[in-house]
């Protein structure tokens, strides 16, 4: 995929999760995988009014080879899920009230969700009999420190969709950007399916993981 091509995708896709409020302020940051590196979004711009000028573009190794914008301090651990993922072409990050939630109240190591027809939005889940786990790690300020940590985690329990950040948002991946999007609007579902049971059941969170 050319450059061009990923940043369009990418600015079309800041519009449509802009406008369901999942990347509040400047908040949240996007990339996709290219035939020269990466292209990933710079720091500090609204995530619903991109525009060219908000890319950095990355080789292959992740060295800038284009754009002079600040680069966002979570780059490296978009470049840690594709390299963990080698499908995945498209990386799409967020802050969405019932993600951050989640990720908090849920005590153990994974979000696990059952029961729910939308799980088979996710690549390779065929029925609401299954669970469907989200990994979660600790919000960590050292984004090479978060990254090994979710790069020993894949070693004995491969990353396939997405991860949760605790307190902080999720990120999620795609093969290309409709199965992204629709990865990420069926989890951004999901949870805010979770949140709103677990709040009517009255059930602390712990006891379910």
């Amino acid at each position: 995929m050319h450059n061009n091509t990923a940043i369009s995708e990418l600015i079309e896709a800041g519009k449509w999760i802009s406008q369901r409020g999942w990347v509040p302020a400047t908040g949240g940051n996007f990339s996709a995988r290219t035939t020269t590196g990466f292209v990933v979004t710079a720091s500090g711009f609204d995530k619903g009014q991109l525009g060219t000028h908000t890319f950095i573009q990355l080789d292959h190794n992740g060295d800038r080879s284009a754009g002079s914008a600040k680069p966002s301090a979570e780059t490296e651990l978009h470049l840690c899920m594709y390299k963990l993922i080698p499908s995945a072409n498209f990386v799409l990050h967020t802050h969405s009230v019932a993600a951050t939630v989640l990720s908090r109240v849920v005590k153990g190591h994974s979000l696990d969700l059952q029961g729910y027809e939308m799980q088979k939005s996710i690549a390779g889940n065929t029925s609401h009999l299954d669970t469907l786990s989200i990994p979660i790690f600790d919000n960590d300020q050292d984004i090479d420190r978060l990254s090994l940590l979710v790069s020993d985690h894949h070693l004995h329990t491969p990353i396939e969709y997405a991860v949760l950040i605790r307190g902080h948002g999720l990120y999620v991946v795609g093969r290309d950007i409709r199965e992204v999007r629709r990865h990420l609007e069926g989890l951004e579902f999901l949870f805010s399916c979770e949140l709103e049971r677990l709040k009517l059941e009255g059930i602390p969170a712990e006891a379910k993981v």
